[in-house]
């Protein structure tokens, strides 16, 4: 067995006991860094080593602290991390980092190791990974290379399920953590709107962007999480504390539930894939094994309201500043959203964002009977890259984008939690998410439930041939 066959709880465990040093954990991974194309857009080998140094020396001074102290995780290329550039996935962009980002700061604190950056597509629009060629190669689903690896998150999902770390940072606005997760048979959660920080200067006008954690178990999302979720100073939102810990409640018991089974898209109507339904009428059945009660329940809302959500992503499309001259430099789907962005007035993106809390308030109450609701992550397997991009007709990609992600956007939206699981494999041995949605702030309830599913019909034996 390979360190990299461990946990990431269980590397943290051997670093603390002696058995594992964090710097031959670091340089085990920074040596696998480069054997898959689209997971990493830069390897940072200085600075991992130097904070692997770091947390060796502090646990032979006994100052270790937390569940995952020394173990290595990148960080996303969307956000900003001393030591590394960022380019945001875009051709345009090659910015010097002077300052984390307060959710690489909390990680950065934990005693985290960084060794690199992970691919994005540009400004982490699509959900897909395919930047130009200068800035690094796309990243592709590691159970079949033809097919995308979801996006925006899609190098950091790569670099886990392909063993090229135990965890990732990943961030999500409509879905960027979850459809990875789904594509590459991970875990992946997307935390209550105001668990984890967006500053200092990243809180997006519409409030649906989040960091969470990208992982092969629930526990090991859930550590990551709990690292995550720290409070700063000028947070718009702060989310109530949890009760324990997120890994305790990975770990805890949970009692009987009352879930709701929802199976119709709710971004596009478009016919359902069979697999989707399939995956999500199984994990019913085990649902109702496991004691719990199972409702079919309809859609919270419908595409009607789709449009209000793009209001606000052309507008987040648009506020990223790009010089004039390197306007034609950005990929035709940027300058397509770019373009939509600046027709959108100020009281249509007020109206926007006021329609959007109305309906976050609505789904809420509808669903105040539900301690959480199960529906497909995603509209099937993880399309071939030529059945989703097209770079000669970007309005043609949103829509392809849109048929395929018919679920996620929607808790971007409310801002609930939600958390997607390697549930169901086709006959092909492709992966297909199904995604758990909880009431507002409580991950704990929506992890144990997810820590009761993996337990029952677990999925971490399943690895791609790049393992």
């Amino acid at each position: 067995m390979s360190v990299h066959d461990l946990t990431a709880l269980e590397q943290a465990a051997a670093i603390r006991s002696g058995q594992l040093t964090a710097v031959e954990l670091a340089e085990h991974y920074l040596a696998r860094g480069e054997s898959v194309p689209g997971a990493y857009v830069v390897l940072t080998p200085d600075v991992a080593i130097e904070q692997a140094r770091a947390a060796d020396a502090a646990v032979a001074a006994g100052q270790a602290t937390g569940e995952l102290f020394g173990v290595v995780c990148p960080v996303k290329d969307l956000n900003f991390m001393v030591g590394a550039n960022t380019r945001m996935g875009s051709a345009v962009f090659d910015l010097t980092s002077y300052e984390d980002d307060y959710v690489v700061k909390a990680m950065r604190d934990a005693g985290l190791v960084f060794t690199g950056k992970t691919t994005t597509p540009e400004f982490g629009l699509p959900c897909y990974t395919e930047p130009e060629p200068q800035v690094s190669a796309p990243a592709r689903c590691v159970w079949d290379r033809r097919r995308t690896a979801g996006g925006s998150s899609g190098g950091a999902a790569v670099a886990v399920a392909s063993g090229l770390a135990p965890i990732a940072h990943g961030s999500d606005g409509g879905g960027s953590i979850r459809i990875p997760a789904s594509a590459n048979g991970l875990v992946g959660i997307k935390p209550s709107r105001g668990r984890v920080s967006n500053g200092p200067i990243r809180d997006p006008i519409g409030d649906l962007v989040t960091s969470g954690p990208l992982a092969r178990t629930v526990a090991d999302a859930a550590a990551l999480l709990d690292v995550m979720a720290v409070a700063y100073p000028g947070d718009p939102f702060h989310a109530p504390p949890p009760r324990g810990s997120f890994l305790a409640a990975s770990r805890g018991p949970i009692g009987s539930l009352r879930v709701g089974v929802l199976t119709e898209p709710i971004i596009a109507d478009v016919a359902v894939a069979p697999e989707s339904i399939a995956a999500v009428e199984r994990t019913a059945r085990w649902l109702d094994e496991l004691g719990h009660e199972t409702v079919a329940i309809g859609r919270p809302f419908g595409p009607d309201l789709v449009a209000q959500f793009e209001a606000v992503w052309h507008t987040l499309a648009l506020l990223t500043p790009v010089m004039p001259d390197d306007e034609a430099r950005l990929q035709p789907l940027t300058r397509h959203l770019r373009d939509l962005g600046r027709e959108v007035s100020g009281i249509q993106l007020a109206m926007a964002v006021s329609l959007l809390r109305i309906q976050a308030r609505a789904t809420l109450t509808q669903w105040a009977q539900f301690d959480a609701v199960v529906m497909p992550t995603v509209n099937g397997v993880a399309p071939l890259v030529e059945d989703i991009v097209d770079r000669e007709n970007p309005a043609q990609d949103f829509e392809n984008q849109k048929r395929w992600a018919a679920f996620t956007a929607a808790f971007n939206m409310t801002g609930q939690p939600a958390i997607s699981l390697p549930l169901h494999w086709t006959a092909d041995g492709l992966p297909v998410g199904v995604m758990l949605v909880g009431k507002m702030f409580d991950e704990e309830l929506l992890i144990g439930l997810a820590a009761q599913l993996e337990q029952a019909h677990p999925w971490t034996d399943r690895k791609p041939e790049a393992w």
